[in-house]
């Protein structure tokens, strides 16, 4: 009993600590890769340790991805305020619009998902090379870019029952699914 609640107090460990780390807004993008890497240390190496792994890798994340993090978070404001403002007028040619956001914000959260988890496979990768495996891992698959997608919705929405849920369980269950679809050993004969 005590080993199947692990798959759930891990995950939400390293989800706490991202949390505690995205609370700067811009340090959303390498708390997401540092928490990446815990999982995957607790996935590999059976590493318990998910919440002061996530606190260890991230300045390693910040100083690679702070960049990436400060125009993504650019990115998705702007996104909010197109969807709010699309969402406010009444005329036909806001639902096209409206639909291409809804699109844009999708697949952006299959790359950063994505881009999460190569980065915490590999550590001492570049940006280049963490984005070139995201696009591959999110968009190579068109299966796996909607169970990417559908890992997220659905990690939210089924985590709303428990206090915190969406906080804890909504950034790392999708970064675990990534991590599995990204290992090797899966896809051998």
């Amino acid at each position: 009993m005590l080993r199947r609640l692990e798959f759930v107090a891990y995950p939400a460990a390293a989800g706490a600590a991202f949390t505690l780390l995205a609370l700067g807004v811009v340090t959303w993008l390498p708390a997401l890769a540092a928490m990446g890497r815990a999982l995957q240390r607790w996935r590999v190496d059976g590493d318990s340790r998910c919440f002061t792994n996530t606190l260890a890798a991230f300045g390693g994340y910040w100083r690679a991805l702070w960049r990436h993090g400060l125009l993504s978070t650019a990115v998705a404001g702007v996104l909010a305020a197109n969807t709010v403002s699309l969402l406010g007028r009444s005329e036909a040619w806001t639902f096209p619009l409206l639909a291409a956001q809804v699109g844009i914000a999708a697949a952006f959260v299959i790359h950063h998902v994505a881009l999460a988890a190569v980065a915490g496979r590999d550590p001492d990768g570049g940006v280049r090379s963490w984005s070139t495996g995201a696009l591959s891992l999110g968009f190579g698959s068109p299966a796996r870019g909607t169970a990417l997608l559908g890992a997220v919705i659905s990690a939210v929405l089924l985590s709303l029952v428990v206090p915190l849920g969406p906080l804890l369980l909504g950034p790392s269950v999708p970064v675990l699914l990534a991590l599995s679809f990204a290992d090797p050993r899966r896809h051998t004969p």
